[in-house]
């Protein structure tokens, strides 16, 4: 875990977002991600959870990049995480799931994330993209 600490906070924010699209954009493994992730407390996953849940509505996820996520995450998909991504709509509250399906949810979310940021990397934002966390550096830092 990094010096921002976990109780919450911009700095958790910050962090969660950097980790969130070096994974997303491929800078970063998924499992880097789960391990960071399980660094943090119950309460610095629970804050996380609810704020990559609020980047996957934000790229608007459909039922079709849930299913190609969950596929990605490692996750089976009769987990309570994948099933509720792959429905149409969406259901989101993973935060409130128990906490021994936090790092599920925390990968299956992060994986439909990258589904659904790439595609609108390559729609929405192809040639022209103005925003900082579609142009990450080449090579990450270390966790």
């Amino acid at each position: 875990m990094t010096g921002f600490g976990d109780g919450g906070g911009a700095g958790l924010r910050r962090e969660t977002g950097r980790v969130v699209n070096e994974v997303a954009q491929e800078l970063r493994t998924l499992d880097d991600g789960a391990a960071w992730f399980s660094g943090l407390s119950p309460a610095g996953r629970q804050e996380v959870l609810r704020e990559v849940g609020g980047y996957a509505m934000q790229a608007h996820v459909t039922a079709a990049d849930g299913r190609a996520g969950v596929a990605r995450s490692g996750v089976k998909p009769t987990a309570n995480p994948s099933v509720m991504i792959c429905m149409d709509p969406p259901r989101y509250g993973f935060s409130g799931l128990p906490a021994d399906e936090h790092v599920k949810a925390f990968r299956v979310l992060l994986s439909v994330f990258a589904v659904a940021d790439t595609r609108r990397r390559e729609t929405y934002c192809k040639g022209a993209c103005g925003h900082a966390w579609h142009n990450l550096p080449a090579a990450a830092e270390g966790l």
